[in-house]
């Protein structure tokens, strides 16, 4: 057999394989739910994580230094790290994310 010849039959074979797959493709029924209803999401509860998650992001830098923030985003850590289910997330004073605290100072001494 000739190339030519042989690369003709591959291509036939290809277009009638495609041709096959597509007719089988367009006769297929589409499956719908019987409930279309069910499909549409019921609204959810407003969380009150999220709402203080967007109050934070509205501040911008400033919520870097907003003690309400700081608890905000250390409970966001915490349910996305699964924290949350292990101890109730209760806000104290002593938690050391939510404790403003001054950066240290650096060392003024050198040693020559």
């Amino acid at each position: 057999m000739e190339g030519k010849t042989l690369a003709r039959i591959a291509a036939a074979v290809f277009a009638g394989v495609a041709i096959t797959a597509t007719a089988i493709e367009m006769t297929r029924e589409e499956e719908t739910s019987a409930d279309p209803a069910a499909a549409v999401v019921a609204p959810a509860a407003p969380d009150p994580l999220r709402e203080g998650q967007r109050r934070c992001q509205r501040l911008g830098e400033a919520g870097a230094r907003d003690a309400e923030c700081l608890r905000v985003w250390a409970d966001s850590r915490n349910r996305f790290l699964g924290l949350d289910r292990q101890r109730p997330s209760v806000p104290s004073n002593d938690d050391p994310v939510t404790k403003q605290t001054a950066p240290a100072e650096p060392s003024t001494t050198e040693e020559r």
